[in-house]
């Protein structure tokens, strides 16, 4: 309503006013009751029209304010003025594995919650709420940018509240705005799925959307779930996947990285740990802007997450563009089914590690799981099963190592014969190896086929969902660090508390390596170093998984005893006088070339030394 008339309504009221206050009838005479009982009748130009007067007046002011909101909501929504006012009005469905509210003001995701879990502290674990994860749905229309999340919907088509596994429904979402005009948000909820479906659909606009792309921007706060805070933001950031460049990231480390994407991408996630919430399409998804912060943030949250992305129009005009919402847990088997590597959510080491991870210690880790409910046990189970297949390559590295023994008088020998000259000392060793038969590196070589699978534990137990808040001994939950102790300060690189598993696999670290000292011929300031190692990854271990530092505490044992079987299994008599027969037969064997190679490469590094040492004088 323009200001002249509201101004000339206002004038009307208060001249109908004084109208009826000035030119009414008098009043009748009173009567004496005392000595007429005839009751006065009232006429009803007698009554008092100042009332009659102020409803008038009242009725108009309701009218000039509704005209106003009126006008407003036009110059803002244009087109979509009609659906603007309203207020929110939530309805909630179950299904077996979520809660999940909507809310018809903007017809979005009020709040999901995942039925079959719970934070650190025994709360509901609530991933999606509508005051932390702030959506906007922005089209360009005449009168500027539009977000249709902020207009209010009709409830078309519900499912039952309800629904169990085998269910598949839609709750629809529509606003009507005449000559064929409308705008559908339809939802496909399954009762025993975390995705949930989203169609989206802009019917019979044709000249009121500007514009040949619209604008999807989601910024979440994530909220702190596991009691590990520091933990919790080092696995926090936005993953993303394109056609062209496959799975990427923003900076799991930086307290703050954002990227500007110019790849379509057609899916994305706020990931955490154990959880993340996802939007996927096949439909591209261009011009994306991605952001993370933890700056700023207090411990109730890990960190901030904003994602913009701009869609083409085309697919929702006049048709149903297609997407999905993933709320759920970051678990490998079940991510594997909602889009194309959507499992890279789960970091499982770079390769070969990660082909370890996916397609061996998964796989058997799941097997045992149908079978076994007790994760701990699982995980001894799963040592047993590793160390047995490991068995022959341990023999080996053992058998290696007890034959360096047998040689190390000789070997010293001939350190003492060349004094300081190494190249003649390494060249002559090379040579008393080749004629007992001896490789020096196949004590190495079985140890550098483990190393895929001891560190492939080092990225699986850390990201196994199935451990989180799984009980084992005295330790409350194997995903995350187990505490005996309490410290009243922080040491640097340890932490302010004690892990008793840690301190476990530290102590049969040690014993392992003394247990290896006595077939090893290692001497000097390296075998002193041997036992620097494990003191230092008690402090690097000391706030991962309670289930890794398990894991390798009963690898260490389980080692120790094999090592002990072996020796009884290896006589080193015998082996000394097989070495000796070699020795005999081989004398007069040529060098071969891999020996030649290596004799060349030694002899030029000690020159390189040995120039170097004199252009320093």
């Amino acid at each position: 309503m323009e200001k002249n008339q509201a101004t000339g309504l206002i004038l009307i009221s208060i001249l109908l006013i004084a109208y009826f206050w000035f030119f009414a009838d008098a009043p009748g005479p009173v009567v004496d009751e005392t000595n007429d009982q005839t009751e006065q009748v009232e006429s009803p130009e007698s009554r008092d029209t100042s009332t009659l007067g102020n409803n008038d007046g009242s009725r108009a002011e309701n009218l000039e304010s509704d005209s106003l909101i009126n006008e407003s909501l036009k110059s803002k929504y244009g087109v979509f003025a009609s659906a603007a006012n309203g207020t929110s009005e939530l309805i909630t469905f179950n299904t077996d594995v979520i809660e999940i509210t909507f809310d018809k003001k903007g017809g979005i995701i009020s709040q999901l919650e995942l039925k079959n879990f719970e934070t650190y502290d025994g709360q509901p674990l609530v991933l999606a709420e509508e005051s932390l994860d702030q959506q906007q749905l922005i089209v360009n229309a005449a009168v500027g940018a539009v977000d249709l999340y902020e207009l209010n919907y009709e409830l078309v088509e519900k499912p039952n509240s309800i629904l169990k596994a085998g269910d598949t429904s839609r709750v629809v979402f529509k606003a009507d705005f005449g000559n064929g005009r409308s705008i559908e948000q339809i939802y496909t909820l399954s009762g025993s799925h975390y995705e949930v479906g989203y169609e989206l659909a802009l019917n019979g606009f044709q000249n009121e959307i500007i514009g040949e792309n619209f604008t999807l921007i989601w910024n979440k706060k994530m909220r702190k779930f596991e009691k590990d805070l520091t933990e919790s933001r080092r696995k926090a950031t936005i993953n993303y996947y394109s056609v062209e460049d496959g799975m990427d990231y923003l900076s799991e480390s930086a307290d703050t990285d954002e990227e500007i994407l110019t790849e379509p991408i057609q899916w994305f996630s706020f990931k955490q740990n154990f959880f993340n919430s996802a939007l996927i399409t096949d439909i591209p998804m261009q011009r994306a802007h991605a952001k993370v912060s933890q700056e700023g943030l207090s411990d109730e949250f890990v960190k901030d997450g904003e994602m913009k992305v701009e869609i083409a129009l085309s697919e929702v005009k006049d048709k149903k563009g297609e997407f999905k919402f993933y709320y759920g847990p970051n678990n490998y088997k079940i991510l594997q089914t909602v889009a194309a590597d959507f499992e890279e959510n789960i970091y499982l080491g770079w390769f070969p590690i990660s082909l370890v991870n996916k397609y061996v210690i998964i796989n058997v880790f799941h097997v045992l799981e149908k079978y076994i409910s007790n994760y701990g046990i699982i995980i001894i189970i799963l040592v047993f099963l590793i160390k047995l297949a490991l068995s022959p390559l341990s023999y080996k590295s053992y058998v290696s190592m007890a034959k360096t023994k047998v040689l190390k008088p000789q070997l010293d020998e001939i350190k003492e014969k060349h004094g300081g000259d190494m190249q003649k000392a390494q060249a002559e060793q090379m040579q008393l190896y080749q004629k007992v038969g001896v490789n020096p590196l196949s004590g190495c070589i079985p140890l550098l086929l483990q190393m895929p699978i001891l560190f492939a534990m080092f990225y699986f137990f850390p990201s196994s969902i199935e451990l989180r808040q799984e009980a084992f001994l005295w330790a409350n939950d194997l995903s995350t660090y187990d505490s005996i102790a309490t410290l009243p300060f922080t040491i640097p690189f340890y932490g302010n508390h004690v892990s008793l598993f840690t301190i476990l696999m530290t102590l049969s670290t040690l014993l392992i390596t003394w247990s290896q000292g006595q077939v090893s011929s290692v001497q000097g300031p390296m075998k002193n170093i041997q036992y620097i190692m494990p003191v230092v990854f008690m402090f690097v271990l000391n706030s991962f998984a309670a289930a890794l530092s398990f894991y390798y505490f009963v690898a260490n044992i389980i080692t120790y005893g094999q090592q002990a079987l072996i020796r009884k299994m290896i006589d080193e008599d015998k082996i000394k006088q097989i070495l000796e027969e070699n020795k005999k037969k081989n004398v007069n064997k040529k060098t071969s070339k891999f020996q030649q190679r290596l004799q060349e490469a030694m002899k030029a590094s000690e020159e390189a030394k040995k120039n170097k040492s004199k252009k320093s004088k």
